[in-house]
């Protein structure tokens, strides 16, 4: 117990000591596109608006992925009157889609820093009713101050690989502090119940996972025709939320692949849009032509790679693909989300490291037969394996489609556990 305090306390020294400098960092951070300068208030705690009247349910996940996992819950937790939910994450662009697509009587603001005095001034304006942790993203004031408070607290969508788990041995006592501050944790699979269970969470149950409950994506019409009419039959070939180091494995399988189908098309969406113009010197420097999505230009008939380095467009190029290779994946990033894909009757294609996902991709892969792959070299034979025999990647796809319908049940779940922990709340 001593060396629990005494890490955390030296956690919480530091960003005591850090505050006096958050200032200057935001500013650079703001510099970088990292920060909304215009909000930059929140991150320090300060409130940009008044707090609701009623019950405010509050949510916090890390940025997009996350947070466009819980709009489902948001919709169904607002379908009782007097309700307010606020969503916190720490992203530029999960703010602005949250900004589009949260429904009435929800909002969101920027997490506060992890020091005690922003964290103190965000829970004194905003005194929620019960907080909602997503997946993993747990920050030691945050959470430990919500619990002081007496706030009900829930970890919801809970994930934790296995490396991550062995991380938190190292810590096993911060760890036991911070896990044991929730009420309830919601796994989504048996594995992270029992790894949360060994580092010290109470009442642990294996939900699944809301991403599999998720609304398909949407895409637009208009661009969705324009694109289509703009390859104009060509082959093509996906490869989606990709990640540094693993762009290169990506192009490399498209240059081999392109030596046998000299027509075809490689469509690359970098997992964070930001990172197009390093995609696009990464495509020249293999002398394939390339143009980029963020400039408005359409793939031409010469174009070799086309970098869709936008936001919120993923929904457009699977609807336009019979297969894709999801990122993150040749890389020990852990894998993306697959159920997106899946539920467009996308045939999946991965690397071996899908930890991120575990359960959902031993699933899918298991229906398909196939699509895991360990090389630039294995994947461009799938990739060409699929463009030649079309009714191959149609198969896996409706295999894919299958198992992610077969897959959902955790938005009802964790509905039924929150609004249980929010009435036992309101009785004590």
């Amino acid at each position: 117990m001593a060396s629990r305090t005494f890490g955390l306390a030296l956690y919480r020294a530091a960003w005591s000591a850090f505050s006096f400098a958050a200032a200057p960092v935001l500013n650079r951070r703001a510099a970088r596109g990292k920060e909304d300068p215009a909000r930059r208030n929140e991150r320090m705690g300060r409130a940009m608006r008044a707090r609701p009247e009623g019950t405010l349910i509050w949510i916090h996940g890390a940025s997009v992925g996350e947070c466009l996992a819980v709009l489902p819950l948001v919709s169904r937790l607002l379908e009782k009157p007097n309700r307010s939910v606020m969503i916190t994450s720490g992203t530029v662009t999960s703010a602005k889609l949250m900004a589009e697509r949260l429904p009435s009587r929800a909002f969101h603001q920027y997490v506060p820093v992890d020091a005690p005095v922003a964290v103190a001034r965000f829970l004194e304006h905003w005194r929620p009713d019960i907080a909602l942790f997503v997946e993993s993203e747990l920050w030691p004031n945050l959470v430990l101050e919500t619990r002081a408070r007496n706030v009900a607290m829930a970890l919801i969508n809970a994930r934790l690989s296995d490396r991550s788990f062995r991380g938190w041995q190292r810590a096993r006592g911060s760890a036991e502090a911070l896990l044991s501050a929730f009420d309830v944790a919601l796994a989504q699979d048996q594995g992270t119940a029992k790894r949360l269970s060994e580092l010290g969470a109470r009442n642990t149950r294996v939900i699944g996972s809301l991403k599999a409950d998720a609304p398909v994506l949407p895409a637009n019409d208009v661009a969705l025709a324009e694109f289509r009419k703009a390859v104009d039959g060509r082959p093509l070939f996906l490869a989606a939320s990709t990640h540094p180091r693993e762009d290169e494995q990506v192009l490399d399988a498209a240059t081999m692949v392109r030596a046998a189908r000299g027509d075809m098309l490689t469509v690359v969406v970098p997992r964070h849009p930001e990172r197009g113009a390093q995609v696009e010197a990464l495509a020249r420097a293999r002398g394939l032509s390339v143009v980029r999505r963020s400039t408005s230009a359409l793939p031409a008939r010469s174009t070799a790679v086309y970098v869709a380095d936008t936001l919120g467009e993923l929904g457009l190029f699977y609807r336009a693909a019979p297969f894709a290779f999801l990122g993150g994946s040749l890389i020990e990033h852990g894998g993306q989300n697959p159920h997106e894909a899946a539920q467009l009757g996308v045939a999946i294609l991965t690397g071996p490291h899908t930890e991120n996902f575990s359960e959902s991709f031993r699933a899918i892969l298991a229906a398909q037969g196939e699509g895991c792959v360990h090389s630039a070299d294995e994947l461009a034979a799938l990739v060409l394996r699929l463009l030649k025999e079309p009714s191959i990647a149609s198969r896996l796809g409706t295999a894919s489609k299958n198992t992610a319908a077969s897959l959902g049940g955790a938005l009802a779940r964790t509905q039924e556990a929150v609004e249980t922990l929010l009435a036992s709340h309101a009785r004590a």
